[in-house]
């Protein structure tokens, strides 16, 4: 019988005691890029990277409205979430939510706490998301607010980030904590990672920092392992990839990079087998996706591209059940 992630984990290699037994088959489904900056004009399509073949398609199903500066993460198995964002007029405090495998789109009722964009996102699947730090258009934002499945009903952490940050990205290790690494207060870069460990969902600040102030990273996780954050802006832009290895959070600098050198990328990972990076910033708006694959941390291009070249778009992954 197959079921969901439980709060514990997720690992390719299953090393941990809890290791499935029996008939029980992982079955990992798809990535989605959705939203963004095109070349003409704010996008509201979705695209779907289906794995393991990483083939490109589009949903019928669309944003709200079409957005940019939003931010994805997912309950795998069962649905994923684009929050806040920028339609050129407004910032959003709205949560659109992707059920799988269907791929309809529903509204939460709950909203984010402000409207914001820039901001991050990040999950620990079958318990709760979680949208951290963000730009109101005033005001730099530090809090953090969770959206509990399966009634998505929303709060706002006691924790905060340690500074007020926008362009930010998150990642998971799911069960254990989720990481909020990067990111500007608007005059300065940074280049540390914030820890939120479940379930108390109380903050640490990693020893370990990126290799540098990162404006507009992209992050994911390969979950049990390690997180990656790649790209970014700060005296140029980045083509590094970090790694976070999650046994003593300790940070190595991948011998891969990304294609180029670019900012505001989006990641997602179909964890235990391989992350990618979509979209993005270099000397213009990027449609390529790049795939780490793990554990050999080795980077390919994808054939299949996002449908529009594309910016400060928004990423989650369905890694299926189990």
């Amino acid at each position: 019988m197959s079921r969901p992630f439980t709060p514990r984990t997720r690992v390719s290699s299953y090393v941990s005691a809890w290791m499935p037994t029996g008939d029980e088959t992982r079955q990992s489904v798809a990535g989605y890029f959705g939203g963004g900056n095109g070349p003409s004009a704010l996008i509201s399509g979705i695209d779907k990277i289906t794995f393991p073949a990483d083939t490109k398609s589009t949903l019928t199903a669309t944003l709200t409205s079409a957005r940019q500066y939003l931010a994805g993460m997912a309950d795998s198995g069962v649905a994923g979430y684009f929050g806040g964002g920028f339609d050129n007029t407004n910032y959003l405090s709205g949560i659109d939510k992707i059920t799988f495998p269907a791929d309809t789109k529903s509204t939460l009722t709950a909203t984010l706490t402000s409207a914001r964009g820039f901001l991050a996102g990040m999950a620990n699947s079958s318990v709760a998301g979680y949208f951290g730090g963000g730009y109101t258009g005033t005001t730099y934002l530090s809090g953090i607010d969770k959206i509990t499945f399966p009634a998505d009903t929303k709060t706002t952490l006691a924790a905060t980030l340690t500074s007020a940050r926008y362009v930010l990205a998150g990642m998971s290790n799911y069960g254990v904590a989720g990481y909020f690494g990067g990111g500007s207060d608007g005059t300065a870069n940074f280049s540390g990672i914030d820890k939120i460990t479940f379930p108390a969902d109380t903050k640490s600040t990693l020893t370990a920092t990126l290799s540098s102030g990162n404006y507009g990273p992209g992050a994911m996780a390969n979950s049990g392992v390690a997180g990656y954050f790649g790209g970014g802006l700060d005296a140029a832009r980045i083509s590094s990839i970090d790694k976070i290895a999650f046994s003593a959070d300790t940070k190595t600098t991948l011998s891969a990079t990304l294609t180029t050198a670019r900012y505001n990328t989006a990641g997602m990972a179909d964890s235990g087998v391989a992350g990618y990076f979509g979209g993005g910033y270099d000397t213009g708006r990027i449609s390529g996706i790049d795939k780490i694959t793990f554990p050999a941390d080795t980077k390919s291009t994808l054939t299949a591209t996002l449908t529009t070249a594309n910016f400060v778009l928004g990423a989650m992954a369905d890694c299926g059940v189990f």
